[in-house]
C-alpha cells in the first residue's frame, strides 16, 4: 500500500472542499477530494493506499463527506498522530479506520506501508512504528462497513443484550 503524506491541522475543507457538499455518493465525491490541497491525489490514489497525516488531521467542519471523500477514493485506513475528534467519529461511523500513531511524521510521502492491526504497529520507511488500539467496538463497527451497516445487521437479541 502506497502513502500519501500530508502535514498537521489537514481540515476537512481541505479534504474536500466545500462546494461539493451537494454531492453524496462517494465515488463523485473522491473525484474532487484534496482538491486545491493536493491536485495530483484524485487522478492517481489507488484502492488500499493510505493516507498518512500529522496532528490534528480532520480539524475543521463536521462534515461526514470528509471520510466518504476518502473512502470513495479507495482509501480503507487513515494514519495520523492524532485526529479532530469529530473527524475520528465520522471515520468510524462511514467504516474508513483511523489509525492514531505517535511516529507517523517520519512516514514519507509514496512509501510502501503494511498495517498488522493485530501485532498493533505499522511498518514503514523501513521502521516500525506502534499504533494505538483500536476498541473492539469500533473496529466491529468499521468492519462491518459503519454504523449504518453495523445497525442493520444487528437482530433483536443482541440489541436487547445491549439495554
Amino acid at each position: 500500500m502506497r502513502v500519501w503524506k500530508f502535514g498537521d491541522d489537514i481540515d476537512t475543507d481541505a479534504i474536500i472542499p466545500g462546494r461539493f457538499l451537494t454531492i453524496y455518493d462517494p465515488a463523485e465525491l473522491a473525484k474532487h477530494a484534496f482538491e486545491g490541497t493536493r491536485d495530483e491525489f484524485a487522478g492517481s490514489v489507488r484502492e488500499g493506499d493510505i493516507v498518512v497525516a500529522g496532528a490534528n488531521f480532520g480539524c475543521g467542519s463536521s462534515r461526514e463527506h470528509a471520510p466518504l471523500a476518502l473512502l470513495g477514493a479507495g482509501i480503507r485506513v487513515v494514519i495520523a498522530e492524532s485526529f479532530a475528534r469529530i473527524f475520528y467519529r465520522n471515520a468510524v461511523n462511514t467504516g474508513l479506520l483511523p489509525l492514531v500513531c505517535a511516529g507517523a511524521g517520519e512516514i514519507r510521502d509514496g512509501d510502501t506501508i503494511t498495517v498488522d492491526l493485530d501485532a498493533g504497529f505499522i511498518e514503514a520507511s523501513g521502521k516500525r512504528f506502534a499504533v494505538e488500539a483500536v476498541p473492539g467496538f469500533l473496529k466491529t463497527i468499521v468492519e462491518a462497513g459503519g454504523l449504518v451497516a453495523y445497525a442493520r445487521d444487528l437482530d433483536e437479541v443482541e440489541i436487547c443484550n445491549m439495554q
